[in-house]
């Protein structure tokens, strides 16, 4: 049989010149390629869900995350193959409102879905790229978290949130949100469900495209019914997650919301999730053969210096 690249059995290199050019999307657009690209890596962060509102609310999930950096725990494996000088459309999700999930992220065929909302009294968290956490409520239909990696895909783009806890009235913590690597804790429990805190929000995941090791995705924390306490916050996870809240009471922080182009959730209060965001890094590469040594030294001369790397 004829073969395309001289007769070598194994891996056949494409060639790409995109200059190693990183290119940082915040907002939906279109990115137009180098001429001479051929290969890119990408990483698509959904926007956040948001803060389960009420002073019992669940963190909101952090947004989906897809990538193809290897440098990555969470790394799809292969670069993509594209045309140089072509306009490719990009989507860049907006983080949710209060009790709304985030939205959204895609380029090229890969979509990161939005991170789900925290649960609240009249709405049950929602499933997402990670789930909401559940709300802490004996009066909410349910105090169940929402579903991560949802739909599904591999390797997965987010875990599950914590459930909230609360038996009695309409008292209790809600449990955090997930993140992209690391599920939400669940809420505290005690009887009648006050002065519990709430569940911290998961971590998110690393990617080093952008040119410096940063996380994203990362869950928000649960609110907390605390009246008059210096009870502990419910601190969101590595990655934006925002810090949960806790009922008015002396000197009781409110939530906070994700972090903007980091997909955090936002915190169970009613905080906002972070917008998402979406990077992508268009690779130079030669084809041919190198030896063994060669290849590990590329491999092994730095965490976020590899990418560019022939796999």
């Amino acid at each position: 049989m004829a073969r395309t690249n001289g007769g070598i059995i194994g891996t056949r290199n494409l060639s790409s010149f995109g200059k190693c050019t990183v290119t940082q999307v915040t907002s939906s657009g279109n990115h137009t390629t180098q001429p001479g690209t051929r290969v890119l890596d990408y990483l698509v962060v959904a926007g956040g869900g948001g803060g389960g509102p009420n002073n019992v609310g669940g963190g909101g999930g952090g947004g989906g995350f897809r990538t193809s950096d290897p440098t990555s725990p969470l790394s799809a494996g292969s670069s993509v193959s594209v045309c140089g000088g072509i306009a490719y459309p990009i989507v860049v999700g907006a983080g949710g409102a209060a009790d709304t999930s985030g939205v959204d992220s895609s380029f090229l065929t890969i979509t990161s879905e939005g991170g789900g909302r925290g649960g609240s009294i009249s709405t049950v968290a929602s499933a997402g790229g990670s789930g909401g956490g559940g709300v802490g409520s004996g009066c909410a239909s349910s105090k169940n978290a929402g579903a991560g990696n949802t739909p599904p895909v591999s390797p997965a783009q987010g875990t599950a949130g914590g459930g909230g806890s609360g038996t009695q009235s309409c008292n209790g913590s809600g449990g955090g949100g997930g993140g992209a690597s690391a599920a939400g804790t669940p809420a505290g429990s005690a009887p009648g469900g006050n002065n519990t805190p709430g569940g911290a929000g998961g971590a998110g995941a690393t990617s080093c495209l952008s040119g410096s090791e940063t996380t994203y995705a990362g869950g928000g924390g649960g609110a907390a019914f605390s009246p008059g306490t210096t009870l502990s916050d419910a601190l969101g996870g590595a990655g934006g997650g925002g810090r949960g809240g806790r009922s008015p009471g002396p000197g009781a922080p409110y939530s906070v919301a994700g972090t903007v182009n980091l997909g955090g959730g936002g915190g169970g209060q009613g905080s906002a999730g972070g917008s998402g965001i979406v990077i992508v890094k268009e690779l130079s590469k030669a084809s041919g053969v190198w030896n063994l040594k060669t290849h590990m030294a590329a491999l092994t001369s730095g965490k976020c210096g590899a990418s560019t790397w022939p796999k």
